[in-house]
C-alpha cells in the first residue's frame, strides 16, 4: 500500500508514486461521483462510458464543450428534449410528481392568477376626534343575515346586515345616508365582481365609522363633517371612470320562442348544513368550534343549469372549441368549462373572461384564451352564431381592443402564445373561401384583375373633402393617415392599422428565426397575401420590408429539397426548406400590385429561375405529395401568366416552348385519364386553365410587338418614354392555336354530360377566351394574310360555334342566366351576417350555392366567353354578323336581360362589386352584338327597345376599371338612333295625340303674356322629333363632358384592348360606387352650374354665355325629354325632387340663359312632365336630395334669382311655387312672405297656366301662426294683390279665412291672434279684400278669382263674427252686393 505524499516531496516524486499506483492497478480509496445534468439524462453520469485512462499520459476531458464549433446562424434556442432526465429524490412524492405535470385541462385552469389591483386607487379613512380609529370586529354582528342578491363577499353581507340593523333605530336622514353607502358598491360594480368590489368596499368603512360616531355623539360639528365627507365620497364615485362594459356585457343569447308568463326566481337562500357539503366538518379540528357555513359555500355542488324564463337575453358563454353553449346545457366540470365566477353552474367563458385570461401569467392559459377567441371569430365569419346572438361578435371584439391583443400577442417570446395569435388573426382577417373564389375565377374574361381589399367606408371629412388630382389626394391621405394614432387608423381600415404597428417586421422575424411548424407558416402566408390584396401600397410595404421576401422565397421556394417528403404519409415537422404552394401564390398576389413589383420579384429575388424550376418539371416528378404539386405547378403558371400581363418574362416563352407544347398535347386526356369528380382532377383543370391562361396573355404581348417596333423605328424624341418590344413575336405563338382549337372541339362534345361538362367548364372558357384573342390580334398582325383569317373564321363559325349554338344544353345555359344571376337575386351577393366595415370580405364564408353568379352551375363564364368571341369574329368580319342573330333570340337570354334591367339599382360593396362586374361583361358583349345586328338585320327593331333599356341601365351601373365599357356604352349604344325606333315608327306623334286626349299641362306653359311669347309655339311631338334628329350632337356633348375620366380610361382601355405594355397594376380602382352617377343625363347641366358658380364665386361676372354653352343646355335638355318620355323607367332611380333641382340650374346659370328660346320651349316641356299627378306625388323635397348638401339653400338662391333676372317669366315663376305647397317644410314658405316679400309683385303666373292644383297649396289649413300672421299682413298691407299673384293671393286668402273662422279650441295665444284677425278684417277700408277674406267659399279653378264667394254668410259664422265684433243687431249684419 503506497503511502500518503509527505511534506518536502518535490513533484518528481509525486510522479513516482502515480506511475507505482498505476503499475499496481490497485482501486483508489476514494471514489468521485459526478452529479447528473439535467440537460443529460441519465447518459454520462457513470464513468463505465468513459474512455479507460492511459498509462502513457494525462488526459483532461471537458464534458460540456462538443468536438465540433457550433454553426452560429439564427435559430430558436433548444429546448431539453429528454423528459426523463429529471432530478428525482428518494423521498419525492410520486402524486405530486404526477400533479405538478398534470396538462389536463382542469389542471390548466385550476391556478388563475387575479390581475393585479396594485393601482387601483384607495381613499384615506375619515380623520376622527379619537387618536385611532376603532377597530371593527366582524364577529360582533349577528351570524344570521340575510343574504342580499349578486355575488358578494362575506365581509360585504355582514357590513350590509349591520347597517340593516342600524337603520331600524336611525333616524330617516341617517338611514338615508346608510343607503347612500349602500348603493355606491352596487353603482361601481353593476355585475357584482370580486375583484372590482374591493375599492367600494374600503371606501364605506371609514364614512361608517364616522356615521356611527356622530350618532353616538349627537354634535351638530360632527354631523355636517360627516354631510360633507358623504357628498365628498359621491363626488369621487362620480369622478370614477366607467368600468368598461367589456366585451361580454353587451353580447347576449337571442330570445327565442320564451313564454310570456315569467317564472319567478326564487329569491329565498337555501340554507346550507352538513350534508350539503362534501367534507363533514368536525368539532375537534381547530377553529371549527363555530362552523361559518357561508364560508364553506364554495365546497357546495353547484345547481344544475337551467333557461332563465326572461325576456332579458343571457350572457353568451363559449367552449374551448369555440362553440356556443347553450344556457340550459349541463356539462361534467372535468371538461375545464366552470373555472369562472359569474354564473358558476353555467359551462364555458364568455368573451370578457377569455379578454382577461388572455392576460394571464400561465402561458397554458394564455395560449387556450388565444386559441378559443380564434377558434369564435372564425365560426362567427361562417354566420354561425347569426340565429342565436344579438349583435356582431366582430365589431364587438374589434371595439373592445382584440386586434391589438393580437398584435401584442405576436410580439410573446413563447411560440405556443405566438401560433395561437397567428391563427386568431388569420381567423380575423383572412377567408379562405373567398381565396378559393378568387382562384376560381382567376381563368375567367379579365378574372385576373381583381378588386383591391380597402374597407369601403372612409371617414366623413375624407369623403366631403373637394375634388383635387389623385396623386395629391393620395399624398394627403398617405399623410394623414401616419399622422393618426394606429387604433384611429384601424376603426376603419384593419390592414392599414396593423401595417403601421410594422405586422411584416414581426412576421418576417417569426418566419426566419421562430421556424414555427407548419400550420403556423401557413397561417403567416395567408396573411401576407390578405395584406398584398389590401392595395399597391401595401404590397410596396411588403416588399420594402427587409428579408421579408427573401425568407419566402429561400426558405419555402426552394429549388430542392428532402426527397422525403413525397412519402405518402409522411408527418412534416417543419414547412421550411420545402416548397409552397402557399409562398407561390403569394408571390403571384404580390405581383399583382403593379409592374415595378413584378419586375423586383423576377429580377431581384430570383424567381425567373424558380418559374422555370417549377413550370418545366411534371407535377408528378415534384418530391411532393400530389395535391401540393399540382397546386403549386398552378401557383407558377398564374405568377407567369401575371408577368406576361405586363410584357414581363416572356423570354420564358422561348425557353420553355417544348414543355408548353407537351402540356398542351396532354389536355386532352384529362377527358379519359380521369372521369370521376375528384380533387386531383379539379386541380389538374386548374392548372390546364392557367396554362392557357398564361398563352392568353403570351399572346396579347406578342400581338403589340409590331406596334412597339413602329414607335421606335420612328425615332420620335419628343416621346419621354421609350418602351422596348418584348422578346416574343406573333411567329412563335400563333402556332399554338391548333392545339387549343382541337382540344376545344374535344371537350365541347362533352356539353351534353352534365357532370362531365361541369368538372372540365373552366379549361373550355378559357378555350374560348383564347380563340377570341387570338382572332382580335391575328387581324391587326401585317404578317397575316386577312383572306386566310377571315377563312378560318367562316370555318370555325360554320363547323364549330353554329352547330354549338343549337345544341339543346346551350338552350339550359340560358335558361340559367336568370336564377344565377346578382341583379335578379340580390341576396346571392349580400355581406355577411358578421361583416364589418373595417375589414374587406367577398362573404363567401361556407361557399356559394351552385345556382349563384360562381357557384358550379353558372353559365356566367363560358357564355360571356362565347359572347366575348362572337363579338371578336363579327368586329373582324361583319358578313358573318346575321348568322349569330339566332342568340339575341333565345328566350332565357331575353327574359333575364328584362329582369336585369328592371331591378333596382345594386347595392355596391366589396362582396358584391366583384361578382356584378363580371356579369356586366356578358350584358355588354350581348348589347355589342345588338348593335352590330341593327344595321345587319332588318327585323331586329322588335329587340331595340329591350337593348336600350339595358345599356342605360347598364351605364349607370359599371364599376370602377369598366370606363372602356362605358364609352363604348356611350358612343354606339345610349345614342344611336337605331335603339329608338319611336323616333321613326310615330313616337312624336303618339305624344302629342296623348296630350291631346288627357289634357296635358304642356300647353299651359307657352301661353301669351310670358316673357317668351315671341317664341314660336311647338307641340312636345315636334321638339321630341327635334331632339331625335340632334342625338349625334347630343351623344358628342355628353363624350365631351366626360373628359375628365381620360386617365382612368386609358388604363382601362389598355387592360380591355390587351395592351399590356400600358398595363400598371392587376388591381382595379377602389369601388366607391359606380363610375358615372345616377343622375348622368344631366351631368352637361350640372357641370355648366358648377363652372358659373365658381367663377361668380372668385368674383367674375357672366353677362353673356357663348353659344356652345346654349347649345349644350338644350341638347342635355332634348336628351332628358326623349328619355322621360320614351325611356321613363331608366330614370325612376332619380328622385323626382333631384330632377326638380337639376332643371332649376337653368335658371340659376346666367342671367338670361332661361330666355332663350330653345331652352325655354324644352324646359317648360319638362316641367309639364315633372308636373303630372304620379311626379308630384312622388315630389319630396323635405327627403335629403342626392347631390344637394340643402334645398333650402337652393331655394334661396333661387328666389334671389327670381328678384333679380325674372322679368316676371310665368315659367320661372311656376319653379318658384312649386316647393310651396302645403305638404312640404314651412321655411320656404316663410322664406317668401318674410324675407323676399318683393316677389310677390312679380310672380305674376295666371291661375290658367299654373300646372298644379290649388288643393296641393289650401289643404291641410294652416296652423302656424307665425305664417298666417305673415299671410294677413301681405294682404292687408297691399304686398300681396291678385292682379300681381293670382296663386299666392288665393293661398293666402283661403288660410286666412279658414283660421280666422275656425272655433276649435286651442291654446290662449291662438285664440286671441284669431279674433284679432277676425276684428281686423272686418274693419278692412278695402272693401274687396273684406268681401274676400269673409266670404270666401271654396277653390273653383275656372272662376276668374280662383274661389267662389258666399252670397250671405252661413248663420255659424255670422253669429260667431258678431259676437267677435260685439255687433248687437243681427240686420246690421253685411250682404253680398251683386
Amino acid at each position: 500500500m503506497l503511502s500518503r505524499p509527505k511534506p518536502g516531496e518535490s513533484e518528481a516524486d509525486l510522479l513516482h508514486f502515480q506511475n507505482q499506483f498505476l503499475a499496481a492497478r490497485a482501486s483508489p480509496a476514494v471514489k468521485i461521483v459526478k452529479k447528473a445534468d439535467k440537460r443529460k439524462g441519465e447518459e454520462g453520469s457513470t464513468d463505465a462510458e468513459r474512455p479507460p485512462l492511459q498509462d502513457s499520459k494525462d488526459v483532461v476531458m471537458l464534458d460540456d464543450f462538443p468536438d465540433v464549433l457550433p454553426v452560429l446562424t439564427p435559430a430558436p434556442p433548444k429546448k431539453s428534449k429528454v423528459k426523463s432526465a429529471c432530478v428525482r429524490f428518494e423521498d419525492e412524492d410520486p402524486e405530486e410528481r404526477l400533479e405538478s405535470h398534470d396538462r389536463h385541462i382542469t389542471a390548466v385552469f385550476s391556478k388563475i392568477i387575479e390581475r393585479d389591483t396594485s393601482a387601483v386607487a384607495v381613499t384615506m379613512p375619515v380623520p376622527t376626534g379619537d387618536p385611532f380609529p376603532r377597530t371593527f370586529h366582524r364577529s360582533e354582528i349577528k351570524s344570521e343575515v340575510k343574504v342580499g342578491t349578486g355575488g358578494k363577499s362575506i365581509f360585504a353581507q355582514k357590513m350590509a346586515a349591520r347597517r340593516a340593523a342600524e337603520k331600524a333605530a336611525a333616524a330617516p336622514s341617517a338611514a338615508e345616508c346608510v343607503q347612500v353607502r349602500s348603493a355606491a358598491p352596487a353603482a361601481l360594480d353593476p355585475e357584482g365582481s370580486a375583484g372590482e368590489a374591493t375599492l367600494p368596499s374600503v371606501m364605506g368603512d371609514s364614512s361608517l365609522i364616522a356615521f356611527l360616531k356622530s350618532r353616538r355623539g349627537g354634535n351638530e360639528d360632527q354631523k355636517k363633517e360627516l354631510k360633507m365627507e358623504q357628498n365628498r365620497l359621491g363626488e369621487f364615485v362620480e369622478s370614477l371612470p366607467v368600468a368598461q362594459h367589456g366585451v361580454g356585457s353587451s353580447l347576449s343569447t337571442r330570445e327565442l320562442g320564451l313564454e310570456e308568463s315569467v317564472r319567478k326566481e326564487e329569491n329565498s337562500k337555501v340554507e346550507i348544513t352538513d350534508d350539503d357539503l362534501p367534507v363533514k366538518p368536525k368539532k375537534e379540528w381547530i377553529h371549527m368550534d363555530n362552523v361559518e357555513f357561508d364560508k364553506l359555500k364554495w365546497m357546495k355542488d353547484l345547481p344544475s343549469p337551467r333557461q332563465k324564463k326572461t325576456k332579458k337575453g343571457m350572457q353568451a358563454r363559449f367552449s374551448l372549441k369555440g362553440e356556443l353553449i347553450p344556457a340550459d346545457a349541463d356539462l361534467p366540470t372535468h371538461l375545464g368549462l366552470h373555472h369562472h365566477g359569474e354564473e358558476a353552474e353555467r359551462a364555458g367563458y364568455s368573451l370578457q373572461e377569455l379578454f382577461h385570461l388572455s392576460r394571464s401569467q400561465v402561458i397554458q392559459q394564455r395560449t387556450l384564451a388565444l386559441q378559443t377567441l380564434g377558434r369564435i371569430v372564425q365560426k362567427a365569419r361562417a354566420g354561425e352564431f347569426a340565429s342565436s346572438l344579438k349583435g356582431s361578435i366582430l365589431r364587438l371584439l374589434l371595439d373592445a381592443g382584440f386586434l391589438f391583443l393580437l398584435r401584442f400577442s405576436l410580439d410573446d417570446a413563447v411560440d405556443n402564445v405566438m401560433a395561437a395569435s397567428v391563427g386568431a388573426l388569420r381567423a380575423l382577417l383572412v377567408s379562405l373561401d373567398d381565396e378559393k373564389y378568387l382562384d376560381w375565377t382567376f381563368s375567367w374574361y379579365q378574372g385576373m384583375a381583381a378588386f383591391p381589399f380597402v374597407p369601403s367606408n372612409e371617414e366623413e371629412e375624407e369623403e366631403e373633402e373637394e375634388e383635387v388630382n389623385g396623386t395629391e389626394k393620395s399624398q394627403d391621405k398617405k399623410v394623414k393617415d401616419e399622422s393618426k394614432p394606429d387604433p384611429d387608423v384601424a376603426r376603419y381600415d384593419v390592414v392599414k392599422g396593423l401595417l403601421k404597428t410594422r405586422i411584416q417586421h414581426r412576421l418576417r422575424y417569426i418566419l426566419e428565426v421562430v421556424r414555427p411548424v407548419p400550420t403556423v407558416v401557413l397561417d403567416i402566408l395567408h396573411i401576407l397575401t390578405h395584406i398584398a390584396r389590401h392595395s399597391s401600397e401595401a404590397c410596396s410595404q411588403l416588399l420594402d420590408c427587409p428579408r421579408l421576401i427573401e425568407t419566402v422565397v429561400r426558405e419555402f421556394l426552394p429549388t430542392q429539397w428532402d426527397p422525403q417528403v413525397a412519402e405518402p404519409g409522411r408527418l412534416l415537422t417543419s414547412l421550411h426548406g420545402v416548397a409552397c404552394a402557399a409562398a407561390m401564390k403569394f408571390i403571384r398576389v404580390l405581383a399583382s400590385g403593379g409592374r415595378n413589383a413584378t419586375a423586383r420579384l423576377l429580377n431581384q429575388f430570383e424567381m425567373k429561375r424558380r418559374l422555370s424550376r417549377f413550370i418545366a418539371e411534371d407535377p408528378l416528378d415534384l418530391l411532393l405529395p400530389r395535391e401540393e404539386a399540382i397546386r403549386l405547378s398552378t401557383e407558377a403558371f398564374r405568377l407567369w401568366a401575371v408577368a406576361a400581363g405586363y410584357g414581363q418574362a416572356c423570354e420564358l416563352y422561348r425557353d420553355l416552348y417544348p414543355v408548353l407544347v407537351r402540356i398542351l398535347q396532354s389536355l386532352p386526356e384529362l377527358l379519359t385519364s380521369c372521369p370521376a369528380k375528384s380533387p386531383v382532377i379539379d386541380l389538374s383543370v386548374q392548372r390546364a386553365a392557367a396554362v392557357v391562361t398564361l398563352l392568353i396573355r403570351v399572346t396579347q404581348t406578342a400581338a403589340c410587338v409590331e406596334e412597339l417596333q413602329a414607335k421606335l423605328s420612328s425615332n420620335g424624341s419628343e416621346d419621354s418614354e421609350q418602351i422596348p418590344p418584348p422578346p416574343v413575336t406573333w411567329s412563335q405563338v400563333s402556332g399554338l392555336q391548333p392545339f387549343l382549337e382541337t382540344s376545344l372541339k374535344k371537350f365541347l362534345q362533352e356539353i351534353s354530360q352534365t357532370e362531365t361538362w361541369q368538372t372540365f367548364q373552366p379549361l373550355t372558357t378559357t378555350y374560348v377566351i383564347y380563340l377570341g384573342v387570338y382572332y382580335s390580334a391575328c387581324s391587326q398582325q401585317p404578317s397575316v394574310n386577312p383572306v386566310d383569317c377571315l377563312e378560318e373564321l367562316e370555318c370555325l363559325t360554320s363547323k364549330v360555334l353554329l352547330p354549338l349554338l343549337g345544341q339543346p344544353a346551350m338552350h339550359s345555359m340560358w335558361d340559367l342566366l336568370r336564377p344565377c344571376s346578382a341583379l335578379c337575386n340580390p341576396l346571392s351577393c349580400s355581406p355577411a351576417p358578421e361583416s364589418i366595415s373595417s375589414i374587406a370580405s367577398l362573404s363567401c364564408a361556407g361557399g356559394k350555392p351552385p345556382l349563384s353568379l360562381v357557384g358550379s352551375k353558372s353559365p356566367f363564364p363560358f357564355l360571356t366567353a362565347l359572347l366575348f368571341l362572337i363579338d371578336s369574329i363579327t368586329r373582324v368580319h361583319k358578313g358573318l354578323t346575321s348568322k349569330y342573330g339566332s342568340v339575341l333570340g333565345f328566350s332565357g337570354l331575353k327574359d333575364y336581360l328584362h329582369q336585369s334591367w328592371q331591378a333596382g339599382p345594386p347595392s355596391v360593396t366589396p362582396s358584391s362589386a366583384w361578382m356584378l362586374r363580371h356579369e356586366y361583361h356578358l350584358q355588354y358583349f350581348a348589347l355589342a352584338l345588338a348593335r352590330r345586328m341593327a344595321g345587319a338585320c332588318p327585323d331586329y327593331a322588335q329587340h331595340a327597345s329591350l337593348h336600350h333599356c339595358v345599356a342605360m341601365a347598364l351605364l349607370s351601373r359599371l364599376l370602377p376599371g369598366s370606363e372602356h365599357l362605358a364609352y363604348e356604352v356611350l358612343l354606339d349604344l345610349a345614342f344611336n338612333q337605331e335603339f329608338l325606333p319611336e323616333g321613326k315608327t310615330g313616337g312624336p306623334e303618339a305624344a302629342d295625340f296623348s296630350d291631346i286626349l288627357h289634357l296635358g299641362t304642356s300647353a299651359k306653359l307657352a301661353q301669351p303674356g310670358s316673357a317668351a311669347a315671341s317664341f314660336s309655339k311647338a307641340t312636345r311631338g315636334a321638339l321630341l322629333r327635334e331632339s331625335y334628329q340632334n342625338l349625334p350632337s347630343i351623344r358628342s356633348c355628353y363624350l365631351s363632358h366626360f373628359v375628365h375620366l381620360q386617365p382612368t380610361l386609358m388604363r382601362s382601355q389598355a387592360s380591355y384592348q390587351g395592351r399590356n405594355y400600358l398595363i400598371q397594376s392587376m388591381l382595379l380602382p377602389e369601388v366607391r360606387g359606380p363610375i358615372l352617377p345616377s343622375d348622368w343625363p344631366f351631368f352637361p347641366l350640372i357641370s355648366l352650374y358648377n363652372k358659373v358658380t365658381n367663377a361668380e364665386t372668385r368674383g367674375a361676372v357672366l353677362n353673356s354665355l357663348p353659344l356652345d354653352l346654349v347649345n349644350t343646355v338644350t341638347w342635355n335638355l332634348q336628351w332628358v325629354l326623349l328619355l322621360e318620355t320614351w325611356r321613363a323607367k331608366t330614370l325612376q332611380g332619380i328622385p323626382t325632387a333631384a330632377k326638380l333641382a337639376r332643371l332649376m340650374c337653368v335658371f340659376l346659370t346666367g342671367s338670361d340663359l332661361f330666355l332663350e328660346a330653345p331652352i325655354h320651349r324644352y324646359t317648360a316641356a319638362l316641367l309639364a312632365v315633372y308636373c303630372h299627378p304620379k311626379a308630384l306625388d312622388s315630389l319630396n323635397l323635405d327627403a335629403p336630395i342626392p347631390g344637394l348638401a340643402s334645398f333650402h339653400d337652393l331655394y334661396l338662391s333661387l328666389l334671389e334669382q327670381f328678384e333679380g333676372v325674372s322679368f316676371g317669366d310665368p315659367l320661372f315663376g311656376v319653379f318658384v311655387l312649386l316647393p310651396l305647397q302645403k305638404r312640404f317644410s314651412i321655411q320656404l314658405r316663410l322664406a317668401v312672405f318674410g324675407e323676399h316679400t318683393s316677389i310677390l309683385q312679380a310672380l305674376g303666373v295666371p291661375l290658367q297656366q299654373f300646372p298644379v292644383p290649388l288643393e296641393r297649396y289650401t289643404s291641410p289649413p294652416e296652423d302656424n301662426l307665425n305664417l298666417l300672421r305673415l299671410y294677413f299682413r301681405t294682404l292687408v298691407t297691399g304686398a300681396l294683390r291678385h292682379t300681381w299673384c293670382p296663386v299666392l293671393y288665393v293661398v293666402a286668402v283661403a288660410h286666412v279665412n279658414c283660421f280666422i273662422f275656425s272655433q276649435d279650441s286651442t291654446v290662449q295665444e291662438t285664440d286671441a291672434a284669431r279674433k284679432s284677425m277676425l276684428r281686423k278684417t272686418w274693419l278692412l277700408v278695402d272693401e274687396t279684400l273684406k268681401k274676400h277674406l269673409l266670404y270666401y267659399r271654396v277653390l273653383n279653378a275656372e272662376s276668374p278669382l280662383g274661389f267662389d264667394l258666399y252670397e250671405q254668410l252661413p248663420p255659424m259664422r255670422l253669429k260667431y263674427l258678431q259676437m267677435v265684433t260685439q255687433k248687437e243687431n243681427k240686420e246690421n249684419a253685411p250682404a253680398l252686393v251683386s
